[in-house]
């Protein structure tokens, strides 16, 4: 009797960790072919939302960056989502909403609260580096801090001198972005644009710095 309790319990394990795996692979192909209504149901059945696949990525990052934004939308609705969990490079969902230029899925994930000013590396650094004015601006509107540092001090204006547009780089001097920050190699915006190669926003970043000069506050 007690080897037959052994053989139950056993069997209840296998068959949990074959339909979890089944899940896995399900959930993960749905998001993949932006399968809203597979993802529901999967969750329902209680899968995790949170489950990273092998590379760290949750189904919303995945969402996000395929991009399937109807998956997206329906895994931020969802309660037990985890907006706030970081991938293996420390990036959040808003960050990935940003450097994608996902306008509306952004502002609702601000609306379920998402952190705006983490630490290190902002969703404001990949708005900024991908020269998405819009997001910038939505961004700016919910509180984000415009000179934020990364772990190497370097600054949004810095990462839209870059590798954004000169509009990214206008509408944040317009701002009142600090254009006089330097990084760690103690780059400042204008360097970074020339590292760039952007004739633009270096003739927009010393036209600025002029005007700055003149009103005697360079």
């Amino acid at each position: 009797m007690r080897n037959f309790k052994k053989f139950w319990v056993a069997f209840f394990f296998i068959a949990c960790n074959l339909a979890y795996a089944g899940s896995y692979e399900d959930f993960f192909h749905a998001v993949a072919q932006d399968d809203s209504n597979q993802i529901k149901k999967l969750l329902a059945r209680g899968f995790d939302a949170n489950t990273p696949d092998p590379a760290g990525q949750t189904g919303l990052h995945l969402a996000l960056s395929e991009p399937s934004p109807k998956s997206a939308l329906m895994l931020i609705e969802w309660p037990k989502t985890d907006i706030n969990k970081l991938n293996l490079q420390g990036e959040s969902a808003l960050m990935m909403a940003a450097i994608k230029g996902h306008i509306d899925l952004a502002a609702k994930l601000i609306e379920k609260k998402a952190d705006v000013n983490k630490t290190g590396w902002t969703p404001l650094h990949y708005a900024a580096s991908a020269g998405h004015v819009n997001i910038i601006s939505l961004l700016l509107e919910n509180s984000a801090y415009i000179d934020a540092e990364s772990p190497n001090r370097t600054t949004p204006l810095m990462m839209a001198a870059k590798y954004g547009s000169s509009a990214s780089v206008t509408f944040l001097l317009n701002q009142d972005a600090d254009i006089s920050l330097k990084n760690e190699q103690g780059f400042t915006a204008l360097d970074f644009a020339r590292q760039g190669g952007k004739p633009e926003a270096i003739e927009v970043i010393r036209a600025r710095m002029k005007k700055t000069s003149s009103s005697g506050k360079w």
